[in-house]
């Protein structure tokens, strides 16, 4: 709390930050200084700035709570005897296995979620971390009650599902024209995804989009796709069917997909473990479709966060 304020310069832009009432922060720092003998701050009409005493505290105090996190951190790793994983909407089998290689010493749990409810249920303590996807401007972190923390695992471009006897089937891009002439399948209003429909056919000055349909997910996505003939935009490492094809886009939107997790909660060996789980997994379900997992390894300055995995799942023949 300390250091939002110093960071900020200002009580309200620090009670913003913690997502705090501004009177309760007031409060708070003033039992603060009490205890401390003297203010840390002094208040001005530009904001606060620290004091000769809070010059020297607030470092100290900083330091202190970094230790403290550092502490519960070690404590978690050694009496946490569960891992409990919440991925959105769809979770690979593949992906538990490569969970459980990395994580020996753990009893793994996995659950699916509604993206919607991932991040509350890290913030609820109800499960560990969350793996949860986004629009790229999206932090689905901001405004939690808990103090969570996020990092990205991976980005990944949208790509155009069509049936695999459509004249786009065999392009190597689908141009504006021809995305404007076809009729389409889209998620349901209120899912994650259909933000990034709206986006993509923003990009494409598409104002009034044919749509036959709004599925729960991906998976009725694909049916529909190849039960209607319907063109869908998907994440091409989503579940997949039989009988689709994948085309990359122009003008592609990007999705990210973020690890979240209490701070303090989990070692930072563990979260690294689960983060390289889910990056080794992606490259497993990119490699199904020969499409996409050529245009990843030719675009590797775009996937940055992959690059270690892509060769590792390469190797492997």
């Amino acid at each position: 709390m300390v250091a939002a304020l110093a960071n900020e310069g200002s009580i309200s832009r620090a009670a913003q930050r913690l997502t705090l009432p501004q009177p309760s922060l007031t409060m708070q720092l003033r039992r603060i200084e009490s205890a401390l003998g003297g203010p840390l701050f002094v208040r001005s009409n530009s904001g606060i700035s620290p004091t000769v005493l809070g010059e020297r505290i607030i470092p100290l105090m900083v330091e202190l709570a970094a230790r403290a996190d550092q502490i519960a951190s070690e404590s978690s790793s050694v009496s946490a005897g569960v891992i409990r994983v919440a991925t959105a909407e769809w979770t690979p089998v593949g992906l538990r296995s490569e969970l459980a290689e990395r994580l020996p010493d753990v009893e793994l749990q996995t659950v699916t979620l509604e993206a919607a409810l991932c991040v509350q249920a890290v913030s609820d303590d109800a499960h560990t971390a969350c793996v949860v996807p986004c629009e790229e401007a999206e932090d689905p972190v901001r405004g939690a009650t808990a103090d969570l923390v996020s990092e990205v695992i991976f980005r990944e471009p949208m790509w155009l599902a069509v049936p695999a006897g459509h004249p786009l089937a065999e392009a190597e891009l689908a141009d504006r024209a021809r995305l404007h002439s076809l009729t389409w399948v889209r998620h349901r209003h209120g899912h994650w995804f259909h933000v990034m429909e709206q986006k993509f056919f923003g990009k494409l000055e598409l104002v009034a989009p044919e749509v036959v349909h709004h599925a729960a997910g991906q998976a009725e996505v694909m049916s529909w796709v190849t039960g209607a003939g319907a063109a869908a935009l998907v994440s091409p490492t989503g579940p997949l069917t039989s009988g689709v094809a994948l085309v990359p886009p122009e003008d592609a939107v990007w999705r990210k997909v973020l690890l979240v997790s209490r701070r303090g909660a989990v070692s930072p060996d563990r979260l690294r473990g689960i983060a390289d789980a889910v990056r080794e997994n992606y490259c497993v379900l990119a490699r199904r479709v020969p499409a996409y997992w050529t245009w990843l390894r030719c675009h590797r300055g775009e996937v940055r966060e992959l690059e270690d995995h892509l060769d590792a799942v390469a190797s492997t023949g």
